[in-house]
């Protein structure tokens, strides 16, 4: 009687990650890294990830004030659900007026104004 084979890659297997959707919007060397950012469980380690992201579109991309603005408002959004979890009502509004700099910050020397509520 022959042994049933399994589907599907075999157990550990990590094709997925050498070839598969990120293979296309990652270098080489961010490739590498992935396995290490896959054990990461905080938001702290994704802010810092998009805040060095950021920096890099700014410097290389300067251009694209569109992709610009989506990160700073991913990492805000980010910034927001971390102290959403772990802060006090007292602490909320401090938060905002945080985000709301930064945000000026940001957004005001781009010229956009719409971001800011």
């Amino acid at each position: 009687m022959t042994e049933k084979k399994k589907c599907g890659a075999p157990k550990g297997n990590q094709n997925a990650r050498k070839h598969g959707f990120y293979s296309r919007v990652l270098h080489k060397s961010q490739l590498q890294h992935l396995g290490r950012a896959l054990e990461v469980e905080g938001l702290d380690e994704e802010i810092a990830v998009l805040r060095v992201k950021l920096l890099t579109l700014i410097e290389n991309h300067p251009d694209r004030i569109d992709l610009q603005v989506i990160t700073a408002n991913t990492i805000a959004r980010l910034l927001r659900t971390r102290y959403n979890i772990s802060i006090s009502k007292d602490q909320h509004k401090s938060l905002k007026q945080a985000i709301t700099k930064v945000l000026t910050d940001i957004a005001v020397p781009l010229g956009i104004k719409a971001l800011i509520k």
